[in-house]
Formats: structure tokens, C-alpha cells, sequence
């Protein structure tokens, strides 16, 4: 039987403004990122950012047919993302919505090589999506409905995560595939000082696939513990990663209601853990059909060897490279050998898509012998 390769990407999206940054260290960018210093870049790459964005053109650049669903206002920066999701996917910014009493989310990402990313972000439109937003009848006709960073709209963790947990529910309902992906929280900001626990608690029920970061899980479940390591590894909580940490977390989520937990490792790659077989038979149109080879399946693959040139968007690759295995229905171990390739082949160009090969051109490049980190 021929699958439904459909999606429906739904939630945040900003412009992205990438100042060029190359040809010093790290440790160079430390010292002359200081306030009251001038420092020289190079040109800015305007991109479209957010999951709707990041997510979604990824996916169609993979082969999947794709529906976006965010939000924009009626203003220049609202166009531009709309007309940089065209050029990229021609039809896809048809599903948006233009609000004239909103103004368009924009984020400065300054992403220096050899470090983690820094973001200076404006939500705009995106706190003002809600669960009435989302065309349940395009839902309705995909085999996958993806959702992302409700940490970054507003209505979708105030009043303890009622919205968020409204929309997937609707959206579950429809017979779909649900995923949910986060963002993480500002500690300052209202979102990071959410009852994140209960928010879990209440979405989790009608996620099947869930793929948050490791250091957004633990922020979100264990934050006197996230603090704790954050300070022993000097703000690398990735160091402390083990084995162990993730079968832990993921035991806790798995008993929320997700089917499978995917979470993203930066440069230490990526971990699955999945459910039993009855669970994943509840999976939806996206479910897998050799469910024996999916149940209680638990992996953790390293990520590819390349020249880092900027890191904005690995996350989002590599959950395309992810579900677009799980359309096409591969096996565990290869979905998770996707899910670091396309996440790979992102971090080698400055903005959040212009890395991402095809699907036939990524498997090609692991098919070479591509090394390991």
C-alpha cells in the first residue's frame, strides 16, 4: 500500500536576521562580544525561523507534501517570511494567517563558530495563536500533524497549558500522527516561569511523537536539577549527558502518553526510545506497519562528521530527518541515522535550510561511507 507522505507543520515562525560571523575562535568571540565593543561581521542572511518555518521546508525539501500553519501580521516583516516560504515551497505560505491587529515575530541569531547559538527574539504574532487557528480539515488529510515551541506563544502555556492541550486534542482526534516539539523557555520571561510539569502533563496525552532538546526536558521537568548542572558544567549541560539520564527521562515521558520519544543531543546526537506494541498501534495514520521492530526499541546514534558553519535550525533538520522516516515508514535505527544526517547536512550553512540535501542525496551521502563523529 502507497503512503500518505502529508504533513501539516503548525505553530511559531519569525524572520531570522543571521549576521555573517567567521574567521575567529570562540574564545575570540567571547572576548569581543562585550558591551560597548564594535565588532565587524559580514553580510546578514534573512531567513525564515520557527518550526513552521524550520520544521516544515525541511520536510518538503525531503519529499514530504506539506502544509505550514503559523501566524504574521499585516506588516514588511510578515511579507518577507511569506515570501521566503514560497521561494523555498511555492504555495506553501497559503495556510497562513495574515492578522492586522498583530505585528511579525523577527529573531537576531548570532552564531559564532565553535559555540552554541545566541537569540534575540521577538514572539509577535505567535503569541497570539490558539487552538481555532489550526484548519482541522487540512489536518484531517495528513498523515502526520507536527506542532513546535509552544514555550514561544504566549496563549499556548498561559493558564497552565489549557490551549496547547485543546489543539492536540482536536488535532489527535482527526486520526493524525501528532508531534510535538519545544523551544526553550526564557527563565526571565513568563514562559519560564510556567508550570511546565502540569503543562506536560495535560499535552503529552495526545502527543505521539514527542521531541523536545535535552536541556529543554530537563528545564521543563527537573529545573532545581537543570540549574544544578548547568553550574557544575559551567552552562554545558550536555556534558553531563549519559545513558542513563536519557533512559530516566524518557521512562517519565513515556508515561505521560507518547508513543515515541526522540531527543535531540546537539552535537552528541540523537536518542529514541518507544513504547510497547499496543501503544504504537494507537499511533495514528503515520504509525508504523512492522510494529514488533518499533516496540520498546531504545537507541542513541552520534551525529556526522562536517565543518560547522552555523547550528540555527539543527534541531528542526534533524526532526524532519526523523519524520520523514517515520512517513516512509523505515525502520528505527535508520530514522534516527536520518534524523542526525538531515540535522548534519543543516549546520553546514549559516541559515536554517540552505544545508538540507533531498531525501535521495542525503541517503546517498550516508550510503558513501559519510564518517561519524
Amino acid at each position: 500500500m502507497t503512503r500518505n507522505l502529508t504533513a501539516v507543520v503548525a505553530g511559531h515562525i519569525c524572520l531570522d536576521i543571521i549576521p555573517q560571523i567567521s574567521g575567529i575562535t570562540a574564545e575570540q568571540f567571547r572576548q569581543t562580544f562585550q558591551p560597548g565593543r564594535l565588532m565587524v561581521v559580514g553580510p546578514a542572511v534573512f531567513a525564515t525561523g520557527g518550526a513552521v518555518s524550520n520544521t516544515g521546508l525541511a520536510l518538503a525539501q525531503l519529499g514530504i507534501d506539506v502544509r505550514l500553519m503559523g501566524k504574521v501580521g499585516a506588516d514588511f516583516i510578515g511579507e518577507m517570511i511569506r515570501q521566503i516560504v514560497d521561494t523555498r515551497s511555492p504555495g506553501s505560505s497559503a495556510g497562513m494567517i495574515v492578522d492586522p491587529a498583530a505585528h511579525s515575530s523577527y529573531t537576531v541569531v548570532i552564531s559564532p563558530p565553535g559555540i552554541d547559538r545566541y537569540f534575540l527574539h521577538d514572539p509577535g504574532a505567535n503569541d497570539t495563536f490558539t487552538a481555532d487557528d489550526v484548519h482541522y480539515s487540512a489536518v484531517g488529510d495528513a498523515s502526520l500533524f507536527h506542532f513546535g515551541y509552544p514555550p514561544l506563544m504566549a496563549r499556548m502555556f498561559l493558564d497552565d497549558g489549557i490551549e496547547l492541550s485543546e489543539l492536540l486534542r482536536r488535532a489527535k482526534a482527526t486520526g493524525v500522527t501528532t508531534s510535538l516539539d519545544t523551544a526553550a523557555p526564557d527563565p526571565a520571561a513568563p514562559a519560564g516561569r510556567a508550570d511546565w510539569p502540569l503543562i506536560l502533563r495535560r499535552a503529552l496525552p495526545h502527543v505521539d511523537v514527542f521531541l523536545p532538546s535535552v536541556e529543554e526536558l530537563v528545564y521543563m521537568l527537573h529545573r532545581s536539577e537543570y540549574d544544578r548542572l548547568q553550574a557544575e558544567t559551567g552552562g554545558d549541560l550536555l556534558a553531563a549527558v549519559t545513558s542513563q539520564m536519557l533512559h530516566d527521562l524518557s521512562d517519565e515521558l513515556l508515561a505521560l502518553g507518547p508513543k515515541l520519544v526522540g531527543i535531540k543531543l546537539g552535537h552528541r546526537g540523537f536518542y529514541l526510545r518507544t513504547a510497547g506494541r499496543n501503544a504504537l498501534a494507537d499511533m495514528g495514520r503515520a504509525r508504523t506497519t512492522d510494529l514488533d521492530a518499533w516496540a520498546n526499541h531504545e537507541s542513541w546514534q552520534p551525529c556526522f562528521r562536517v565543518d560547522v558553519v552555523g547550528t540555527a535550525g539543527s534541531g528542526d533538520s534533524a526532526i524532519a530527518g526523523f519524520l520523514a522516516a517515520l512517513l516512509r515508514d523505515l525502520p528505527p535505527d535508520e530514522a534516527v541515522t536520518m534524523a542526525v544526517a538531515v540535522g548534519a547536512c543543516n549546520v553546514e550553512a549559516a541559515d536554517t535550510l540552505s544545508g538540507v540535501r533531498t531525501w535521495d542525496e542525503t541517503r546517498a551521502r550516508i550510503a558513501a561511507g559519510w564518517p561519524r563523529r
